[in-house]
């Protein structure tokens, strides 16, 4: 059969939905047609379109007749070359500038015709098989992540590393003879795993080159969730960017050209999220670029996080440098970071992954989810690293607790208005903390008005209540061991703060 006859048994499909507009419930296009008996092992051509602008192409084939040996394998190529062919081992491929379903070639997805490739290497004479191939362009859900389904379901906290750094940037590790040599990325992908981490952000430095591996590894790790994160290093500091592969460029200038609020506008735009990086490090030539220290003025309100701990086992505090920014009405979450950059060990010790440790309340385990719980500041920061420690804060007005008015609520991240004279009760929920001390901060500084707390079991609640006085403040607790060392570090609860 010639290639004339074999394209007339499939229709090509647009379906009413907004192209680049990312993934919805339609597909940008559809391609179905048949394969018949007489076309046992053949190679079928399927051209298609693509559009200018899209960045990523995503396909999910299926075909009927398997019951009865049918076998269509699948691949695509490109206007100008063969991108990748599968077989019949998956029924679903992506590919990005950056990244690619193993089997496929990462690279720029250029406008102008594309063919999908079936070949049959198995059909029965009198038999005939129905296919369709969804194609979408520009999927936001695979923009995002490295999955399409969450790995975990049910809300709960999960415990991640959100600052790591492989052979795609200056991680290093030993090679088999010992030599020092750059990290790959499945050994820290392993190292987080059997730590027992539920999520990692591998974030090397100005490179999106790691995504490619994450997109391979992630099927293996079905429950450590790979999360797309990148350090922009600049000359005045650095910052974490979460949830985009797409480029961004983080080549800010003094003056005259882009500057930080250029990319961190263009990080928002593409759905991502960022953090400032170890702001209160030290800089010059003891650590280039490291310290916070930006020649122009940056739009703090372009951040969702500071990375209030760094460093893995000797770690960095900006916590002055939150609460700095806390004063002036910024509402960004405290997270953490190993800045792990020797994933296993060095010299026989520990790695550093996993220490810190962020912990996300999400309602499940996906990029989404954990996103949105760093929003809205369901986070805090354990510094040991542990399995189950927790601190989270609630706070009631119980003054306008009455029948007639509704009592007024917050939880940690979360916002509080109490007019000047209202009590308000405080709860600083705990696990796996005894014989601790909680410290008690309001608007950045420990006050005589707001007592230490003690635990015992380590699995309490411990109370206290506070008197409004109409302003805006905002309160965290930070939890130290029986040793006076710091083990947790909460997000505040907001009280009046004024309207933004």
């Amino acid at each position: 059969m010639n290639c004339v006859s074999r394209f007339a048994l499939f229709s090509l499909i647009f379906v009413p939905a907004l192209l680049l507009q990312g993934q919805s419930s339609a597909p940008d296009l559809v391609l179905e047609g048949r394969v018949t008996g007489a076309q046992n092992h053949t190679y079928i051509e399927i051209p298609f379109d693509v559009p200018a602008g899209v960045h990523r192409l995503s396909v999910d084939f299926s075909y009927t007749g398997k019951e009865h040996k049918t076998a269509l394998n699948l691949g695509v190529a490109d206007p100008e070359r063969f991108r990748g062919n599968s077989g019949g081992n998956k029924s679903h491929f992506t590919l990005s500038e950056t990244d690619a379903t193993p089997s496929y070639l990462p690279g720029a997805i250029p406008e102008g015709r594309w063919k999908l490739l079936l070949s049959v290497p198995n059909i029965r004479p009198n038999e005939v098989s129905s296919y369709r191939a969804e194609v979408r362009f520009n999927s936001s859900v695979e923009d995002q992540g490295f999955t399409t389904v969450p790995l975990a379901t049910g809300a709960r906290w999960y415990r991640g590393d959100l600052h790591m750094h492989t052979a795609h940037s200056d991680g290093s590790c030993a090679s088999q003879s010992g030599k020092s040599v750059p990290c790959p990325v499945f050994l820290t992908a392993q190292a987080a795993a059997q730590r027992g981490l539920d999520f990692i952000a591998i974030t090397d430095h100005n490179a999106g080159s790691q995504n490619n591996a994450l997109r391979e590894l992630q099927p293996y790790f079905d429950r450590l969730l790979f999360i797309p994160g990148r350090e922009m290093t600049t000359f005045w500091g650095h910052f974490n960017i979460f949830g985009v592969m797409q480029y961004v460029d983080y080549r800010a200038v003094a003056h005259d050209g882009p500057d930080i609020n250029s990319i961190l506008r263009d990080v928002r735009a593409k759905g991502g999220i960022a953090s400032v990086n170890h702001a209160d490090s030290p800089g010059g030539e003891i650590c280039m670029g490291c310290a916070w220290d930006p020649p122009t003025p940056v739009d703090m309100s372009l951040f969702t996080g500071i990375e209030v701990i760094n460093g893995g086992r000797i770690m960095l505090s900006s916590a002055d440098f939150w609460d700095k920014q806390l004063a002036k009405g910024y509402m960004l979450t405290a997270i953490g970071g190993s800045d792990n950059h020797n994933a296993p060990s060095a010299a026989g010790r520990p790695g550093s992954v996993g220490w810190p440790t962020t912990v996300v309340e999400a309602s499940e385990l996906s990029v989404a989810a954990i996103l949105d719980g760093i929003r809205r500041g369901r986070v805090f920061v354990d510094l040991t690293g542990s399995p189950d420690k927790l601190i989270d804060i609630d706070a009631r007005d119980i003054t306008a607790s009455t029948p007639e008015v509704k009592a007024r609520t917050a939880e940690m991240g979360g916002e509080l208005n109490a007019p000047a004279g209202n009590s308000i009760a405080f709860r600083i929920h705990l696990a796996a903390c005894p014989r601790s001390t909680v410290h008690l901060f309001l608007d950045g500084h420990e006050t005589p008005a707001l007592a230490t707390l003690v635990t015992i079991a380590g699995d309490e609640s411990p109370s206290f209540q506070w008197t409004s006085d109409g302003h805006a403040h905002w309160l965290r607790a930070e939890v130290r061991d029986s040793n006076g060392s710091l083990t947790l570090v909460s997000n505040p609860i907001y009280i009046n703060l004024p309207a933004h």
